[in-house]
């Protein structure tokens, strides 16, 4: 059960309003999702599907928080409110990462197989923003609010906008195409 101790630890380092672990353990529903979510993701290992899917939507219900059981979520992962957030079959969720409300890891419905994104360690995705199809948000890449992600982003990189667009890249300003002077 290290990994309780690794939930509590992320949502005490990301929080500056969680006082102390019994509050977080009794009225966070990102750790009521992700708890719950070691259990149905164990049952859909063990192709109890069903269970496991059933399991998945009653903590839907209870915390606005969608995650598929089949969606790998390494521990230390911290969800921010929550509320609409959605995680895919196929998504693969990284130690570390940070998610807020409203974003959606999910598929475009164009592909087969590995159909939703990979988030690699330390990155943050802000508020609804949209990461679609089997992308990868790189090492400690940030995904600005309401983003639209359709392609993969570098590691240390901030993207934004619709279609996202990376914007900074190792700490330095990156300039796009200036779409208003054309």
């Amino acid at each position: 059960m290290g990994w309780i101790k690794k939930a509590v630890a992320a949502t005490k380092a990301n929080d500056p309003a969680a006082r102390n672990t019994l509050e977080i353990v009794l009225t966070y529903p990102g750790f009521h999702a992700l708890f719950w979510h070691r259990w149905h993701h164990f049952l859909y290992q063990h192709h109890l599907y069903l269970i496991a899917k059933i399991g998945a939507q009653f903590w839907r219900f209870l915390t606005g928080i969608e995650i598929h059981p089949g969606a790998l979520i390494a521990e230390g992962v911290f969800i921010d409110h929550g509320m609409g957030l959605v995680i895919g079959e196929t998504a693969e969720v990284e130690a570390g990462v940070v998610l807020y409300h409203g974003v959606t890891l999910g598929g475009t419905g164009k592909d087969t197989g590995k159909r939703h994104p990979t988030v690699r360690k330390g990155a943050m995705i802000a508020a609804h923003a949209q990461i679609l199809g089997p992308v990868v948000i790189g090492e400690r890449a940030k995904v600005g609010a309401g983003a639209v992600v359709l392609n993969d982003i570098p590691a240390d990189a901030t993207a934004v906008g619709t279609p996202a667009k990376v914007v900074r890249l190792k700490g330095k300003r990156v300039y796009p195409e200036k779409e208003w002077n054309t």
